[in-house]
């Protein structure tokens, strides 16, 4: 299969997971006829579908998995240094409802990003001990040349001009992008509605270049993280924020009164990859690794508990395929 066809799938895959959210929360109380491009919403403010994460579940499937022997380990220069540590220190966030989020009763990081993250720590050094740094999009870069991290998962979209500065391991997922709206919203269905409305971007995020290419006559404000733009939104002060499609189903997921999705993804397809410190020996040793857990399973059933249960999307996409 090509990398355009896999890349497709998870497209669709992250479409009907949207459309998905809009079903599960119609039939939660929408006021909406039930789809997310007529912009569905809900009043059961839990997950996406009304079930949280199978917590017990997700612990033992992080305890599960595969442990790197020592040669392996100590053929990769970076992966010795994290394995000498004891932690595998990463750049992520903690507000994420579906990659990931911070319980409020044990404190555990949970997610797709962060279970991908606590994976490759307990593969490097026995077990899934990670030290998270918070970032957000103006950050990554910097943690990882300052040397603050080993390694970043966050939604992290691999572009040109970011491969100047680090490396990608993967692209392990894809997406695309995103509108977020009020709930009360209904003079934006679609991307075509975007033109002469205030729209919110993160900074230093491909959605500036975005907005700017299919909406050429809103305004665009950007703001330093999700948290601050979905607060924006509740308050009035922008009328719909394009982000990731990944992340508008966390925020909606986190907030169905207050928040729906509106019409269909859009824009290039937009592929996450692991970020790694430029020209250490660490691109290969994490692809290495990200093919073992795609190729044993472990990707897929991180995905089925992480995202693919709480939006009601029942078909696992295809990982894409990684970068050699």
């Amino acid at each position: 299969m090509t990398i355009l066809n896999t890349r497709r799938k998870l497209a669709v895959s992250a479409a009907a997971a949207i459309a998905a959210l809009g079903l599960a929360l119609a039939g939660c109380g929408s006021q909406g006829s039930g789809s997310a491009s007529n912009g569905a919403t809900g009043s059961n403010g839990s997950s996406a579908t009304g079930k949280p994460l199978d917590t017990k579940a997700y612990d033992k499937l992080i305890a599960a998995g595969s442990v790197a022997d020592s040669a392996t380990v100590d053929a990769s220069t970076w992966a010795s240094a994290v394995k000498k540590a004891g932690v595998l220190k990463v750049g992520g966030t903690k507000t994420s409802a579906l990659f990931s989020l911070q319980s409020t009763d044990d404190n555990k990081l949970r997610g797709f990003d962060a279970g991908l993250s606590q994976l490759l720590a307990r593969y490097i050094t026995g077990e899934a001990k990670t030290d998270v740094s918070v970032v957000d999009s103006s950050t990554r870069e910097a943690v990882l040349q300052n040397g603050t991290v080993n390694a970043v998962f966050a939604t992290y979209s691999i572009t040109d001009q970011r491969k100047q500065k680090i490396d990608f391991a993967g692209p392990y997922y894809v997406s695309r992008q995103g509108i977020l709206v009020k709930s009360t919203n209904n003079s934006i269905k679609s991307v075509k509605d975007l033109d002469g409305k205030k729209v919110g971007v993160q900074a230093g995020s491909t959605g500036p270049q975005i907005v700017k290419k299919a909406a050429p006559k809103a305004t665009v404000q950007e703001f330093q993280d999700d948290s601050q733009l979905v607060q924006a939104i509740k308050q009035g002060r922008i009328d719909a924020y394009v982000v990731d499609q990944s992340l508008v189903l966390g925020d909606v997921a986190k907030e169905p009164k207050a928040l729906k999705v509106v019409g269909d993804g859009f824009g290039s397809e937009d592929p996450y990859g692991i970020g790694l410190p430029k020209g250490s020996d660490a691109t290969k040793f994490v692809n290495d690794w990200l093919k073992r857990i795609e190729a044993d399973g472990t990707w897929a059933k991180l995905w089925k508990l992480t995202i693919g249960d709480r939006t009601g999307v029942t078909e696992v996409p295809t990982p894409p395929t990684i970068a050699e």
